[in-house]
């Protein structure tokens, strides 16, 4: 079964830049579109980006569109996450998952997830 990890995230200023990471172990990412979703405390878990298993196709939430950008390297079987400009509302645990198909930041459709990372932004 296809296993997702997330790593890179922290504790970041206000401003500030961090990239998370997706990888995954044992089978190929090349066939699959990732989509990046975070969950804040007390809300709901959204999406925030995807790209499709060619990097043809990206999507971005329209509240990270222009600081977050979605990128994949299929020899390192990685999907970053480049964060930039960051704000106390981007503080959430950050998820990989993965789908057979299109690119979607609705996260219905994805069958693999990883366990999350922690990104806070707070001075």
């Amino acid at each position: 079964q296809l296993q997702l990890e997330e790593s890179g995230g922290g504790l970041v200023q206000p401003g500030g830049s961090l990239r998370v990471s997706c990888a995954a172990s044992e089978f190929t990412l090349d066939y699959y579109a990732i989509g990046w979703f975070r969950q804040a405390p007390g809300k709901e878990r959204e999406g925030v980006s995807c790209i499709s298993s060619s990097s043809s196709s990206t999507n971005y939430a329209d509240s990270v569109k222009g600081r977050f950008s979605i990128s994949r390297d299929n020899a390192k079987n990685t999907v970053y996450l480049q964060m930039n400009s960051l704000k106390p509302e981007d503080t959430a645990v950050y998820y990989c998952a993965a789908r057979a198909g299109r690119c979607s930041t609705w996260q219905g459709g994805y069958d693999y997830w990883g366990q999350g990372t922690q990104v806070t932004v707070s001075s």
